[in-house]
């Protein structure tokens, strides 16, 4: 059986940069020091008003190509996971596909919020193992700036742009590439956080975008212990299924929306705080990019190498939880 293996990665975050100052001028209050102390939080960047989420894919797409050594015609299927699309529809994997002229590929977008990325990969998995495609390009993207509430200190303060490519190819070594998987939701959290307007349950009114209720919003407050008791579970469970201690992975990508729930996770685990690599220091958070961000500028960085054991583990609204095991 064919399985999965990561060849390469890209990535994309727009060159306008937010220091933590500019909200404390914003929101006239010090915002800096809770940022800092609390999730490390001290830039992020943001698109322009003319930068949308299709620009950031196309670039981390043509950077994951260009280090994969192929060309965008090699490609047999794209998907891109996330919830800040270009439109509602089309996809815009679509958009992606036309842009990088990848005229042999499918394509179509995944909404699994902040553990798109993650989903994404195990969904690409699984057409490779089919035998229908060889090459998949899998892009993350989040384009939040563009939903945020600019006075809600809750949200302006954490959300960021950008865009994590990586290309999965078909490789009939078994003891390289996707070892094992897992998805698992827990819809009972679907209203606590997202943006609630402008689907078909509240389309777009001027009612609705005089009250900013098209933006992005934490409705309700979530136990801190959630993320860190599910990723830990999660982490169990994978090296569970590989016959393995969960102390020989090399690395572990966790989404990065609190590093403290990402330490607490490691904690549980009795890891080593050098094996989760982090990027919201100066990226800020974004979402369903972060996990591909944190892998591709720890692969540029030459912290992982050929052989390691990688563990991705991302959660998001929905709330969705995913996780799956490579081998480099």
């Amino acid at each position: 059986m064919k399985n999965a293996k990561i060849i390469s990665s890209g990535m994309c975050v727009p060159e306008q940069v937010f220091p933590n100052s500019y909200f404390n001028e914003l929101l006239g209050e010090d915002v800096d020091t809770w940022l800092r102390e609390n999730v490390h939080i001290f830039e992020r960047r943001w698109c322009k008003e003319n930068e949308s989420t299709a620009d950031l894919c196309q670039h981390a797409a043509m950077d994951a190509l260009k280090n994969a050594q192929l060309s965008s015609k090699d490609i047999d299927l794209i998907i891109v996971a996330t919830d800040t699309p270009e439109y509602v529809s089309p996809s815009t994997a679509a958009v992606l596909q036309d842009r990088i002229g990848a005229k042999n590929a499918g394509t179509f977008d995944l909404n699994a919020a902040c553990a798109g990325f993650v989903t994404a990969t195990e969904t690409a998995t699984h057409y490779i193992r089919s035998g229908s495609v060889k090459n998949v390009l899998v892009v993350g993207a989040y384009a939040m700036s563009k939903y945020l509430d600019k006075t809600d200190k809750k949200t302006v303060t954490l959300f960021a742009d950008g865009a994590g490519a990586i290309i999965l190819t078909a490789t009939e070594q078994k003891n390289k590439g996707h070892q094992t998987g897992k998805l698992i939701s827990q819809g009972q959290y679907a209203d606590w956080m997202g943006i609630y307007a402008g689907g078909t349950n509240t389309p777009l009114s001027d009612q609705v975008l005089q009250h900013n209720d098209h933006k992005l919003k934490f409705v309700k407050k979530f136990p801190p212990e959630l993320n860190p008791q599910m990723w830990s579970s999660l982490a169990y469970e994978l090296a569970d299924k590989m016959n393995i201690e969960v102390g020989m992975v090399d690395h572990f990508f966790i989404t990065q929306i609190n590093i403290n729930a990402i330490w607490e996770t490691l904690r549980i685990l009795g890891i080593e705080k050098s094996k989760a690599h982090t990027v919201m220091h100066h990226y800020g958070y974004t979402g369903s990019a972060c996990i591909p961000i944190a892998f591709h500028e720890a692969w540029q960085q030459q912290k992982v190498k050929e052989g390691d054991t990688l563990f991705f583990i991302g959660s998001g609204g929905g709330l969705a939880f995913a996780a799956n095991a490579f081998i480099l």
